[in-house]
């Protein structure tokens, strides 16, 4: 086992999720905190902090987005209309690297990151590499000509079956349509949003 996937089965088991879909993840046969004594330590009730700062670190890695691009995410959303959660998690579905990953171009956001990183993304028709550009209503993602026969953008598009109702996919032209912006309850990642905006107030 490499030191980077042993490090994502750590943070799997210290947040109590499987935050990369991994089959092989630890935390689906062993659902206790990494460790020596990680099976045996005390269960106490946690802190409203300790539980707080988890749901921000589970967001974190599950959308792949470093603190301060986070923290600047989260003043953005304060400074918008609509409830300061659920418009933070409506950002983070907005990123170009997100969108690649729901569209099913990726298997996983970190491969998203690559694909957008190194020039093999464009947005209405315009080559984009910056992972944290944020979609409007209508922008159309396509995999650039040149990059459409790439070995892991067939294999993701052949193993992807999941459908959102705020994308859609062309798999002839390798484009798909940003529709609008999710709501809440078409985003199904489980986070608690609540908790992550009472910790950035305090």
């Amino acid at each position: 086992m490499t030191k980077r996937l042993a490090s994502k089965h750590k943070v799997d088991r210290r947040l109590k999720v499987n935050l990369w879909g991994r089959p092989k993840s630890p935390f689906n046969s062993r659902n206790y905190p990494p460790g020596q004594h990680g099976n045996n330590r005390r269960r106490g009730k946690k802190s409203e902090y300790a539980i707080q700062l988890m749901e921000k670190q589970k967001a974190k890695y599950t959308y792949g987005i470093l603190e301060r691009q986070f923290r600047n995410m989260f003043e953005k959303a304060t400074r918008s209309q609509g409830i300061t959660g659920e418009v933070l998690l409506q950002l983070c579905e907005s990123r170009l690297d997100n969108v690649v990953f729901r569209l099913g171009v990726a298997p996983s956001r970190r491969a998203a990151r690559q694909l957008v990183s190194h020039r093999h993304i464009t947005v209405n028709g315009e080559l984009v590499n910056i992972p944290s550009y944020q979609l409007k209503a209508g922008d159309v993602v396509g995999v650039r000509e040149k990059s459409k026969s790439l070995q892991v953008v067939q294999d993701s598009l052949a193993n992807n079956s999941n459908v959102y109702e705020w994308i859609t996919w062309n798999n002839e032209t390798k484009q798909g349509t940003f529709v609008s912006v999710p709501g809440r309850v078409q985003i199904p990642e489980n986070i608690n949003e609540q908790f992550i905006v009472e910790l950035y107030s305090k």
